[in-house]
């Protein structure tokens, strides 16, 4: 258990009147704790009361797991099922009636159901702000990490540009990065890879298909290495063979703006001053309608978390925060662009942790 950051959850739950944090699998757990569970039909909460205590309630075949001693346990078998571990655990932290604030992004029913039932006369709040504020600077541990992730994608991608042929498929160009990730060191994929090719890149999110790359196609990479759990983030999109003049417009619109909100980075501005410098980019050049998402997002143990680059967040940049920049256009039915890199806030500006180039680049096939 990281004792410095279970003191200063502990802080941020006496600011926020909270009794205690219930946390289950996730970023939050493996932040303070170090443990790393999925989610199951056997329920795991981890309870942290404003005295500092900390106590984890998992089925008996995850106790082993757990040899931090300052970490109570409360475990449960299959058969006798979590019901007398979570009025055991309650007890002994004396949480009747208490305030408790819960990942409201990530506990589910299951989990509020059972704090609810045996711990009677309590509050279950969220504990949104006392979470987002302890992992939204990154220690130097954790940016080594990142950068390890951003230069892995990197590389990542090179190769796999180098391996793309006439007639591949989205799948098969997605099963490529997966390959060559792993081969340049990354212990897991962030997230999995966003190929799009031709109309489907004007669909953001959209997951690869059996489509096959085509001349004139603008062409979307989205994927990003994990390192002790901390991603990258990279877009990058290509032509196949050359682009139309106005694709080519579009990309040298979409790269400014990239670049627009890359230099609006510094410490004590605000996100939504990033935002707003990429996006005039766009709007100026008559673009704007078809920018249809936030500019970034923060990275960290997950893909997307706080700071959110977007219109309305007062969040001044601190150093030590990252977060992606990402403009974009996309015409319905016809096809996008999209250009992301991570950005880490230092005190003397922006460092950008992904290099793959963004000059226009035509596939020949």
């Amino acid at each position: 258990m990281n004792l410095d950051r279970c003191q200063r959850l502990v802080e941020h739950m006496r600011a926020q009147n909270l009794d205690a944090v219930a946390l289950v699998p996730g970023p939050n757990l493996v932040y303070i704790t170090g443990l790393s569970f999925h989610l199951s039909e056997r329920p795991i909460v981890a309870l942290f009361t404003a005295d500092g205590r900390p106590a984890i309630i998992l089925p008996k075949l995850e106790a082993v797991r757990v040899v931090d001693k300052r970490i109570e346990l409360f475990s449960y078998s299959d058969e006798a099922g979590p019901g007398s571990a979570f009025r055991n655990a309650v007890d002994a932290m004396d949480l009747r009636g208490a305030r408790i604030g819960a990942e409201s992004l990530r506990m589910r029913l299951m989990e509020l159901q059972l704090l609810d039932q045996h711990a009677p006369g309590s509050e279950l709040v969220s504990a949104g702000e006392a979470l987002v504020d302890l992992r939204l600077r990154k220690d130097g541990n954790e940016l080594d990490h990142m950068r390890s992730a951003a230069a892995i994608t990197d590389e990542a991608l090179r190769t796999t540009m180098e391996h793309v042929e006439a007639e591949m498929s989205e799948r098969e160009i997605a099963s490529l990065l997966k390959i060559e990730l792993l081969r340049a060191g990354a212990h897991g994929m962030a997230f999995s890879p966003i190929v799009l090719t031709g109309p489907h890149s004007a669909l953001p999110h959209n997951t690869p298909s059996d489509r096959r790359i085509r001349a004139g196609d603008p062409f979307i990479v989205d994927f990003g290495a994990s390192v002790e759990g901390y991603a990258a983030d990279l877009t990058r999109t290509f032509f196949v063979e050359e682009p139309s003049s106005e694709w080519s417009r579009i990309y040298e619109v979409v790269r400014a703006a990239n670049a627009a909100g890359q230099a609006a980075v510094r410490r004590g501005v605000t996100a939504e001053a990033v935002d707003r410098a990429a996006r005039d980019i766009i709007e100026e050049a008559g673009y704007g309608e078809y920018f249809i998402h936030r500019t970034g997002h923060g990275l960290g143990l997950e893909t997307h978390e706080p700071p959110y680059v977007i219109a309305g967040n007062r969040q001044r940049l601190e150093p030590g925060m990252v977060f992606t920049v990402e403009p974009g256009i996309y015409l319905p039915g016809q096809g996008g662009v999209r250009i992301e890199d991570d950005i880490l806030v230092t005190a003397d500006g922006p460092e950008v942790l992904t290099s793959f180039p963004r000059d226009l680049t035509a596939i020949r096939l």
